[in-house]
């Protein structure tokens, strides 16, 4: 048999897809039939160690179990639960330890039907929304994508019902992830069967990146499907640039030129988020600013009630607000609907419950 590969185990198993896998346990010396095993106990079974797999020769997992990485589990590249919270409503959010012991969210949104997994790319993140609990720690790294898929995976174990919707909504900025980002979207589809239409990936905007997130979105999964949700914030740059600072580097016209160049290339609309922030920029006067700047595109608005965070004194809008601005929108023709607010008694905000526990 042929010892393991020290340099394979940098890459955990996860991830990987059946061929890849096939191609893998024939370098350990084994069948090509083994690596489809592995494929079902790891994405079907939901397996978390080596040691699970039972169908596997129990010398080959010994074996594995004595080289590079340490233990069974490492191979596989799942992660570990440090904390959990589950709110009234059922929404339930995971803090996950990594391997180099830092830490990430994940929640599962349950609804009539269906299952939402929010899902991050990043430890921390770099845009620095003021809004946003996760920005105020700064990014640490960008996460691989095993541990993006690992997030799906551990809310399916922990809530026991199969995803139906992905979103990349979690901690980080996706398009500084692309690579990665994309290639767990591959995995989410091929290897646990999701549809591309029920994944949605958001970002803040980073210059000159949607271009590239369309070639390669085109070139890594054939066609685009997913959805891709533009976070605007503000109907102008002033007010953008004082939510996000850095939307100073990005004029909000340059980044409704790169949306409709990637409407161009991609054939699929932009959906527009807009977090309403009581009394800053959820007035009727901003709602038809909103609706001149997007007038004629092919998008749609999400409106998102604020969930408050400590270090900020924003105010959650009232119910009013929120329906006002809603009507002002559709009456001026602007396809628009309301995110309902979920988990708002357990730590609802992203970034939240990873700063409670490192504090």
């Amino acid at each position: 048999m042929t010892p393991p590969d020290p340099a394979a185990a940098s890459t955990p198993l996860l991830g990987l897809g059946v061929a890849q896998l096939e191609q893998w346990a024939q370098q350990q010396g084994q069948p090509a039939f083994r690596g489809r095993q592995l494929h079902d106990w790891i994405y079907a079974k939901g397996a978390r160690s080596l040691d699970q797999v039972s169908v596997l020769p129990q010398a080959w997992r010994q074996q594995l179990a004595a080289g590079p990485p340490a233990s069974a589990a490492d191979w596989l590249g799942r992660s570990r639960e440090l904390r959990r919270s589950v709110a009234r409503d059922g929404t339930t959010k995971l803090l996950l330890a990594t391997h180099d012991g830092l830490s990430l969210e994940t929640v599962g949104i349950p609804a009539e039907g269906r299952l939402t997994v929010c899902v991050s790319s990043q430890v921390g993140c770099a845009m620095a929304c003021r809004f946003c609990a996760t920005g105020k720690g700064g990014l640490q790294r960008s996460l691989a994508v095993h541990e993006i898929v690992d997030q799906v995976l551990s809310v399916r174990e922990v809530m026991g019902q199969r995803p139906s919707h992905v979103v990349f909504m979690g901690m980080g900025e996706p398009l500084l992830n692309i690579d990665a980002v994309l290639a767990a979207i591959d995995c989410l589809c091929t290897d646990l069967g999701m549809a591309q239409r029920q994944i949605t990936v958001s970002t803040v905007g980073v210059p000159k990146t949607l271009p590239t997130l369309a070639e390669r979105a085109l070139e890594r999964l054939g066609r685009t499907q997913f959805t891709l949700a533009v976070s605007l914030h503000a109907p102008d740059q002033r007010l953008r640039e004082e939510l996000i600072p850095t939307a100073h580097a990005y004029p909000i016209e340059a980044l409704l030129d790169d949306c409709r160049q990637y409407v161009a290339t991609t054939g699929r609309r932009v959906s527009f988020e807009y977090i309403l922030l009581g009394g800053l920029n959820d007035q009727p006067h901003h709602a038809e600013a909103l609706a001149r700047l997007i007038r004629g595109f092919q998008s749609h608005v999400n409106l998102i009630a604020y969930n408050p965070i400590e270090e900020e004194d924003f105010q959650r809008p009232t119910a009013a607000a929120v329906e006002a601005f809603r009507r002002a929108l559709q009456q001026r023709h602007i396809a628009v609907s309301v995110r309902a607010s979920r988990g708002l008694d357990a730590d609802a905000a992203c970034g939240q419950l990873r700063r409670r526990h490192a504090g």
